[in-house]
């Protein structure tokens, strides 16, 4: 697996935020079963930097807390076996790596949601990647009942881990 990240913030990261991705991220591909090594960019920026990304890629015209870019389009969310046909599209030529997108993370909305929903920024940071994740193996939360699946997998993924709010502390 492959994890490229960009801070494009003027300052350090909290806490150890790309330990934790990266400890997300595997465990989401061993939710989803993923067969293949995969390879994701992860950005961090902040409300002014996800704002001008959210506006030129979805004409949202304000900050949010997490983007998904999935380079893959998949007919049934989280099946894998039809990119074996096409090798020379999904996979890095290089590598072999699966290639399923950009996860871009606010962490100033980590640090103010933490905040308002009562856990930690390790807390929060983890569920946006747990949800990111799920974008990129073609999950959605269009209706309700995407919503209630994708909300069910994401706790799952960070009960494995132990990034739960019983065990949330920096």
């Amino acid at each position: 697996m492959s994890i490229f990240f960009e801070n494009e913030l003027d300052k350090e990261l909290p806490c150890n935020y790309e330990d934790i991705v990266k400890d997300v991220v595997d465990a989401s591909l061993d939710y989803a079963k993923c067969p293949y090594e995969c390879e994701i960019n992860v950005i961090f920026t902040d409300n002014s930097g996800i704002h001008e990304i959210n506006l030129e890629h979805r004409g949202i015209d304000s900050p949010t807390d997490v983007l998904s870019f999935p380079m893959i389009e998949y007919e049934i969310p989280g099946e894998f076996d039809w990119l074996e046909e096409s090798t020379d599209y999904y996979f890095n030529q290089d590598t072999g790596e699966l290639l399923l997108g950009d996860i871009i993370l606010n962490v100033d909305r980590i640090a103010s949601q933490a905040e308002e929903y009562g856990h930690t920024r390790k807390r929060e940071l983890a569920f946006l990647t747990a949800h990111s994740m799920l974008h990129l193996f073609g999950y959605d939360h269009i209706d309700d009942e995407e919503r209630r699946t994708m909300e069910k997998m994401q706790e799952e993924i960070l009960h494995t881990k132990g990034y739960t709010r019983e065990n949330d502390e920096e």
